[in-house]
């Protein structure tokens, strides 16, 4: 028996509120965001209705102070639950914005090392009209992986992620990315209201496998995933083959030895 762990968390760190209107476009920010390290800055917006009139720009002013580089951040605006902007991985990620959007809204990317996470947002419309909402999140890893046990025929792993919101799923994927049949997913919640999430999973060691514990959050598209090979079963028979070979070879060596002396 023994046991393997990395590392595997998230943590969402603020939230703005925004409040939009349309022949008033009014952003309104009233909220604290938490930053690792015990590192606190404000989330500051404009105290006063922010205007425009249909077709023109408007700039939904939101920044930390004191300031704080959040270009490896991942930022996200929402109009409900509709994907307004999405920076990740330090640009502009498309994949998830909501086609009313495309080409029409930008971070300022000079700024966002400086804390500023504005959005600018162009030629407005009545269709605008909505709450709008920008997430920050820190992601760091914290995962737990563990081989809880083994044997010449199986292996049973266990998979423990914390520090998520809302609720994650948890997965098992082989080495072909197919879901596995696993236990049950416990699920804890922590007095701070952030989930932690564990499952097990047995594993036949039929053949060499690279298994992924895979968590993920449908609804803002976050995942992070872990990987362990477990090596199959001839790789054992072949290690145990060499192990006992070596261990006559040093029997008769030594026999020879004595016997020279």
């Amino acid at each position: 028996m023994y046991s393997v762990s990395v590392s595997l968390c998230q943590v969402r760190i603020s939230v703005l509120c925004f409040r939009f209107y349309v022949d008033s476009l009014c952003p309104v920010l009233m909220c604290l965001v938490l930053l690792p390290l015990s590192r606190e800055s404000d989330v500051i917006g404009s105290d006063e209705p922010v205007k425009a009139n249909v077709g023109e720009d408007v700039i939904l002013p939101c920044h930390l102070e004191p300031p704080f580089n959040v270009s490896t951040l991942t930022v996200e605006w929402k109009r409900n639950k509709t994907y307004v902007h999405v920076y990740r991985s330090m640009k502009h990620d498309p994949n998830q914005q909501n086609s009313h959007f495309i080409n029409r809204t930008y971070l300022f990317c000079d700024e966002i090392g400086k804390g500023n996470i504005s959005l600018l947002l162009r030629n407005v419309s009545k269709e605008d009209e909505g709450v709008y909402i920008c997430y920050i999140w820190h992601t760091w890893y914290e995962d737990l992986f563990t081989v809880i046990s083994k044997n010449s025929s199986k292996v049973v792993l266990q998979c423990e992620s914390a520090g998520w919101y809302p609720e994650p799923e948890l997965l098992w994927l082989d080495g072909e990315g197919n879901l596995l049949s696993a236990g049950p997913t416990e699920t804890l919640r922590g007095p701070d209201d952030l989930y932690t999430v564990s499952s097990r999973v047995t594993v036949e060691k039929r053949h060499s496998n690279n298994i992924t514990c895979r968590v993920q959050q449908r609804n803002t598209n976050q995942s992070r995933e872990t990987h362990i090979h477990v090596p199959g079963r001839f790789h054992d028979e072949m290690l145990h083959m060499l192990y006992v070979k070596l261990l006559w070879f040093l029997i008769i060596l030594f026999i020879y030895c004595a016997c020279i002396l």
